[in-house]
């Protein structure tokens, strides 16, 4: 029993970790795209344009990236757990 247990511990640390590389991705990715809006907005509000728009899209942005910040700490916490289980069985 205790070695399917394990096993079990083993391949959720794997998922986890996985997810916390995409986590990590995904992150990166988001700040290069919220740098090019920002970059636009500061061009379209160079230029005289009506920048509502995106300034709600930089503000969304900014949102979706600090949410995925806390879901990206949420995989840190629960890879730690699941790295104790493996370690402690």
């Amino acid at each position: 029993m205790a070695s399917a247990e394990h096993a079990n511990w083993a391949e959720q640390l794997r998922s986890e970790r996985a997810l916390l590389v995409k986590a990590d991705v995904d992150i990166e990715e988001g700040w290069r795209r919220l740098r090019g809006q920002q970059d636009l907005l500061d061009w379209l509000q160079r230029a005289g344009h009506d920048t509502v728009q995106a300034e709600r899209l930089v503000g969304l942005l900014k949102q979706t990236l600090i949410e995925w910040e806390r879901h990206r700490t949420l995989i840190v916490q629960r890879v730690a757990y699941l790295e104790e289980r493996v370690t402690s069985h």
